[in-house]
């Protein structure tokens, strides 16, 4: 059965409401003119958003931090009071606390503050009718909120706050820019400590500083923000994985397509991602035969693709792959490393199946995403059951009961596997349901990793079907999507935290590296890495003149598996001294024996 939890009824999520306020209750009596945003929880603590008239420095954190303990040791109560919706905006007016007075305005007129919501309301509503609304007091602080708190401050526990960074008022980059502190809080120090810890060793396995340690991809200005550039070393990692994809979907029934960059405007008016999908696009390029988009996901071009000729019923399911590149317009500020860019390319797959295969499609996905993730030692998975919201009619495509449908299609293929689940309702895709993989990192941070989404709207906007037993055209043709390796960039940045730049055999960009003691001994060196090159292991000599110790140190950073010290002896056919990665100890074996034991290792992708 599925697992459905409210975090908001939390004990944990009331006492980091409640320190988000006392942040702020800290921050008011330092900084008098402090305008307020919004204090949310997030995942493992808050922030609050607030216009200073100053930038913070770092000296300001641990001094917002010595007042909110004081404020804590005064014990006061989170006091919860209904205000009328007129005194409430007559209040903040008064304390020029603007950003309050802009939400009040908003649920005055719509009924609402969330900006999703806000999208889709006319705009001349003009009364939402909303009288009342909730405030919360603590001390000096009065808050524009919802709830829950704590009943007093002294019920919060150990908190640290942590960082801060530049955040424009609700997301528009037209909006003043506001600083944005993060903080945390845990119910005992013991929980503290070990999540400050994860933190530290976040810092150390960040992708972004192994990527550059181990010059796997670099970002630069002058190509543009989050587009990646592979270095060779990265290249290798990202070709082996690919290399492997294809193997294992090549003995799954899939055959491989390429399709273009770009394609018409009419392509995505017909997929119906223009309008749904417009804003994660880039803008149309006008052409002298039409307006053209960089394509942001390949599904449009593969249904192109299969209607190209007719199909036979023989011919389901037919499994269409491609490690496509796509295109997503994100603003600057959301870009992260690899973990968010905006070129991307991932091994995506659309499955063209009959109504009777989908259960047996989808599970044969999630069983070769699951076979995946144990090659590459991936183990604190779950999933998620992404559901449409009825009262968001305009995001999904409305067919209620192809909903109902597809969503009980896809639970029971969950319920059968007995595999971890969760469901979530409104995180659907806008033509079907969807399973997300979600991860639990090294470091405890929750992250999804892949998708598979059924799709029950494509067979009507790109007239699917095909010929059935009688000879008579079927037009009941469902899409499977699924891209289990997400794409390179996200997924490579989950195994170079995961592993911690020290990569197995098979993905390590330099499998052996030959060390010579002195000159010469570099042509023997050079010798043996034709062997080892020539049955497909990556070797490498280190053709400095530093001493041994250095060339030893040298590849121990670099996380080579093997180091093999070349000298007089081994030159005259002794056998090699072998260290490999981690030991301080050197065990002696032949050539041969060295080859044999890499070439398992990469064998067995281990």
């Amino acid at each position: 059965m599925p697992h459905t939890h409210n975090i908001e009824h939390d004990d944990i999520y009331a006492m980091r409401h409640s320190c988000a306020h006392l942040m702020a209750a800290a921050v008011m009596e330092l900084f008098p003119d402090a305008k307020f945003g919004v204090g949310p929880v997030i995942e493992n603590g808050f922030f609050y958003d607030m216009l200073l008239s100053a930038p913070l420095t770092p000296e300001d954190l641990p001094r917002i931090e010595e007042k909110m303990k004081e404020i804590r040791d005064r014990n006061d109560a989170y006091e919860r009071s209904v205000w009328k919706l007129g005194d409430a905006i007559q209040y903040f007016t008064e304390h020029s606390q603007n950003f309050k007075v802009e939400l009040l305005q908003d649920l005055k007129i719509k009924g609402t503050t969330v900006m999703k919501d806000l999208k889709e309301i006319d705009e001349t509503l003009g009364d939402a009718g909303v009288d009342e609304v909730s405030v919360y007091t603590t001390g000096a602080f009065v808050d524009l909120c919802r709830g829950p708190h704590i009943a007093r401050a002294k019920e919060i526990g150990p908190f640290k706050l942590l960082s801060t960074a530049g955040a424009y008022w609700r997301g528009k980059a037209e909006n003043p820019q506001m600083v944005r502190v993060y903080g945390t809080c845990f119910k005992t120090k013991k929980e503290l400590d070990t999540y400050l810890w994860q933190l530290e060793e976040a810092k150390k396995r960040d992708h972004r500083k192994i990527g550059q340690d181990q010059q796997l991809f670099f970002i630069d200005e002058n190509i543009g923000k989050g587009l990646a550039m592979w270095l060779p070393k990265g290249f290798t990692i990202r070709n082996e994985i690919e290399k492997f994809a294809v193997e294992m979907e090549d003995k799954d029934g899939y055959v491989r397509v390429a399709t273009p960059h770009l394609a018409k405007e009419e392509l995505y008016l017909r997929s119906g991602h223009l309008p749904y999908y417009k804003e994660s696009m880039y803008p149309g390029m006008v052409m002298d035969d039409g307006t053209y988009y960089l394509k942001a996901m390949n599904c449009p071009h593969h249904h192109i693709l299969y209607s190209h000729t007719p199909k036979s019923y023989r011919e389901l399911p037919m499994r269409i792959a491609e490690y496509g590149t796509v295109y997503r317009n994100e603003l600057s500020g959301t870009l992260a490393g690899l973990l968010r860019v905006r070129g991307m390319s991932m091994n995506d797959a659309h499955i063209y199946c009959r109504k009777d295969q989908i259960q047996d499609e989808f599970k044969r996905v999630m069983q070769l995403t699951m076979r995946y993730f144990e090659i590459f030692g991936l183990k604190d998975y779950w999933f998620r059951l992404s559901r449409w919201s009825p009262a968001h009619t305009e995001k999904y495509i409305d067919e209620p009961e192809n909903w109902e449908y597809a969503e009980g299609a896809v639970r029971e293929v969950l319920e059968e596997m007995n595999v971890p689940y969760v469901e979530a309702k409104d995180e659907a895709a806008f033509y079907g349901p969807k399973v997300d993989v979600m991860f639990k990192s090294v470091l405890g941070r929750e992250e999804t990793m892949s998708t598979i989404q059924l799709d029950f709207a494509a067979k009507k906007r790109f007239e699917l079907a095909y010929t059935d037993e009688t000879g008579k055209r079927n037009d009941e043709v469902f899409v499977i999507h699924r891209a289990p390796l997400s794409t390179h960039e996200r997924f490579m940045a989950f195994l170079i935290e995961h592993y911690a730049g020290v990569w197995p055999v098979w993905l390590s960009p330099v499998q052996v590296k030959l060390l010579p003691v002195g000159e010469k001994h570099r042509e023997c060196a050079g010798e043996m890495q034709t062997r080892f090159v020539a049955v497909g292991i990556r070797a490498a000599v280190d053709m400095t003149d530093e001493t041994v110790g250095k060339k030893i140190r040298n590849a121990e950073h670099e996380k080579v598996p093997y180091m093999l010290v070349i000298g007089d002896k081994e030159e005259g056919g002794s056998p090699l001294a072998v260290r490999t990665r981690g030991s301080k100890e050197t065990a002696e074996k032949t050539l041969d024996e060295c080859i044999l034991e890499v070439t398992q290792k990469i064998k067995d992708r281990t």
